[in-house]
């Protein structure tokens, strides 16, 4: 199978400043690729330039064999679905209201929703487990619940890849556990390719089918968790000192960081 997405030479960034430098990767179809690395590593930037948020410097993103830069931004939204950082509702807007914007890039300018609209929205409300709250006001939901919205907004574009840039931030433990999970079963269930931008590296780990740290603006390890967590690359990438174990129920790696490199680690002794 060729990779859905291919990223050749990809350098990106803010008022001509790159950020993002020689960046090079395959997206594995049908499967969860993660983006790590430290704030300002350019995790953002090249999620925003793969999704045609943000214009190249250098390179090109191919989706499915085009150039994504140079596609019709219709087409870009059948194809593509993103979900940016800290998305937030216009008040008054109705959970159903949010994922009926999903089907905008099937419509005309002056159509309603069709059959088909109507039978998508319904489909991905039930997906996202947001069909009894369909009708309440989006401001009115926990984190959790905002995020399945949008979560559902997003599958009702009907694309075979989503973005998603910091998923679970602000979230506590069992709302980003929640989002994380939703998220691994539209991959496994309905195909969905997914690709997103994680902070807390153990959720990284446990969620992906496929790691990419960045640093500096460059790709420096790809591959699979048990391929490339190891302590030289928390090390390298993150530069930290950890012990790299692995779960005694899931069988994956588990990070434990203990200390800062160059710092001496100060046990705390019970007397």
């Amino acid at each position: 199978m060729q990779p859905y997405m291919t990223v050749d030479g990809l350098s990106a960034g803010y008022s001509g400043i790159p950020i993002l430098q020689g960046f090079d990767l395959e997206v594995p179809p049908g499967k969860i690729t993660t983006l790590i690395g430290t704030n300002g590593s350019g995790k953002s930037t090249a999620l925003k330039a793969m999704s045609r948020l943000l214009s190249p410097l250098k390179g090109t993103v191919y989706l499915e064999g085009m150039s994504i830069h140079s596609m019709p931004t219709k087409l870009v939204a059948q194809k593509l679905a993103l979900l940016p950082q800290g998305s937030q509702a216009p008040q008054g807007v109705t959970v159903r209201d949010l994922v009926e914007f999903g089907r905008f890039p099937y419509r005309t300018r002056l159509s309603g929703l069709t059959a088909k609209d109507i039978e998508v929205v319904d489909w991905a409300l039930s997906c996202t487990d947001m069909a009894k709250l369909a009708d309440r006001d989006m401001d009115r939901l926990s984190g959790g619940q905002r995020q399945r919205g949008w979560i559902a907004m997003a599958l009702a574009q009907k694309t075979d890849i989503l973005f998603l840039d910091e998923p679970t931030t602000y979230l506590d433990i069992s709302h980003q556990l929640e989002v994380l999970q939703l998220l691994q079963q539209l991959n496994k269930e309905q195909g969905v390719t997914v690709v997103m931008v994680l902070h807390d590296l153990n959720h990284a780990i446990m969620f992906s089918d496929y790691l990419v740290a960045i640093k500096d603006g460059e790709r420096n390890y790809a591959g699979t968790p048990s391929e490339i967590i190891t302590p030289e690359m928390l090390r390298d990438v993150f530069d930290v000192e950890a012990e790299v174990i692995r779960h005694p129920v899931l069988g994956m790696p588990v990070c434990l960081p203990y200390g800062v490199r160059g710092q001496t680690f100060a046990a705390c002794a019970n007397d």
